[in-house]
């Protein structure tokens, strides 16, 4: 009884803290670029928690675009857009999606806060379930047409188009449909391709997948099922990774390991290299740990649960793995900490400055437990010779408002038909593109 009282008494502070906006304040470190100054851990309690809290765009109000840009709205009055996907002919899929009704059961009294702050957040909605097919026929940068492509899905993430074959990622499997070039709508039934790592817990739900440029394999990220293995290691059997996956067997195996929670894959266009932007956990203070942007090596391990960053040690993990943690690969290049790094894109198109050819995009959603809040913006960082080559740039910024709530929630990026930028904002409920200014 004692123990449940003390769990009822966290979970009481915990609560009061979403209300007064408490945080611990940490020293400031550089947690941006290949090399990130990491302070010491700073563990308490209950984590920082400081939610932006949801609310929609004003009436004519949008995110602003860095210099040199315009931003306008693609498409508008969406449900949730988390992902998107650019087809050969330009149509842009949107996948309409939150988390399975049935998510992070039995994670106890920490998982119950955690869906409080969720809501807060703007991030409870029940899931559409679905893609939709946004279509810019007169190519004004507008989607004038939209058509419900796939329903009856089940919390759907990425999209991978291999010949005349989709494939959908749901948060416990991968579906393949037929796709006819040109249609609004897919009628058939799709067929189960694999089954994915899922449960009950099933804590970092959204899965992602890329093809593989032959169109021989595809690529899939699965999240760990907690933040630092506190479920035990056994939950996370087959996640935290990303898994490959022969499309003519239906075999897969684990291309890499140790990678908390990947989202964003692309190929770097100079390297041909797999890159994935990856969040890192929480709880050990605001500057701890950077999420990242990092090159995927086959059969690598880049450290989760047992170190970060390298072989910096997580003390909370028992029991550990020294051998592990001496293997552990250190990222390529931070991206801030609790930013929430997710979407990714390298540009590959001709519409913007040649500097930002082969660099990346990436859409952080945004912190909740860090003051100040960090991420809710588009970056952009440039590369050469396939990599890293220089600080971050903001490009599309102004998704909280002077008086802290969040407006909207970056997400997923991709470059569309006419070399724009499309960013899918969950929030918001909008599709934004960002091109060129007109000089």
């Amino acid at each position: 009884m004692k123990t449940r009282t003390k769990k009822f008494a966290q979970a009481a502070a915990f609560a009061m803290m979403l209300g007064s906006g408490a945080a611990i304040a940490d020293d400031y470190a550089q947690d941006f670029g290949p090399n990130p100054t990491l302070p010491a851990p700073h563990k308490s309690l209950m984590p920082t928690v400081n939610i932006a809290p949801a609310k929609p765009w004003p009436q004519g109000q949008q995110p602003t675009a860095a210099a040199g840009f315009t931003v306008n709205a693609f498409g508008t009055g969406l449900d949730h857009p988390r992902w998107l996907a650019t087809l050969p002919n330009g149509d842009v899929l949107v996948a309409e999606s939150n988390a399975p009704e049935k998510h992070d059961e039995n994670a106890g009294i920490k998982g119950f806060v955690m869906k409080k702050v969720q809501k807060r957040a703007g991030a409870a909605v029940p899931s559409a379930d679905r893609i939709v097919l946004l279509r810019d026929a007169d190519g004004d940068g507008v989607a004038e047409t939209r058509s419900v492509f796939i329903d009856k899905l089940h919390s759907p993430f990425g999209m991978a188009l291999v010949g005349d074959e989709l494939y959908v990622a749901n948060t416990d499997s991968i579906m393949r449909f037929k796709y006819e070039t040109g249609a609004t709508q897919i009628t058939t039934p799709g067929e189960k391709f694999i089954d994915l790592p899922a449960g009950d817990i099933n804590h970092h739900w959204t899965k992602n997948i890329i093809a593989s440029r032959d169109g021989k394999k595809l690529y899939v990220t699965v999240g760990s099922n907690s933040n630092a293995a506190e479920n035990g290691i056994d939950a996370e059997n087959g996640r935290a990774a990303i898994m490959e996956v022969d499309i003519e067997t239906r075999q897969a195996r684990l291309f890499a390991t140790g990678l908390r929670n990947p989202n964003g894959m692309a190929w770097q266009p100079q390297s041909g290299a797999l890159w994935t932007v990856v969040n890192e956990r929480d709880e050990l203070g605001n500057e701890l740990v950077p999420d990242y942007l990092t090159s995927v090596k086959d059969g690598a391990f880049y450290g989760w649960p047992y170190s970060y960053y390298g072989q910096h040690v997580d003390n909370r993990v028992k029991p550990q793995r020294a051998d592990l943690v001496q293997a552990a690969i250190v990222p390529d290049y931070a991206v801030g900490a609790h930013t929430a790094s997710l979407g990714l894109a390298f540009y590959d198109g001709s519409a913007f400055a040649e500097r930002y050819r082969n660099g990346a995009f990436i859409g952080q959603h945004g912190s909740w437990n860090r003051k100040p809040r960090s991420g809710y913006k588009v970056i952009f960082v440039p590369f050469e010779n396939g990599k890293p080559a220089g600080p971050p740039e903001d490009i599309l910024t102004g998704f909280v408002s002077s008086d802290g709530h969040a407006l909207g929630r970056p997400v997923g990026v991709a470059v569309d038909g006419k070399g724009a930028l499309l960013v899918a904002d969950d929030v918001g409920n909008t599709v934004w593109r960002v091109a060129p200014a007109a000089k």
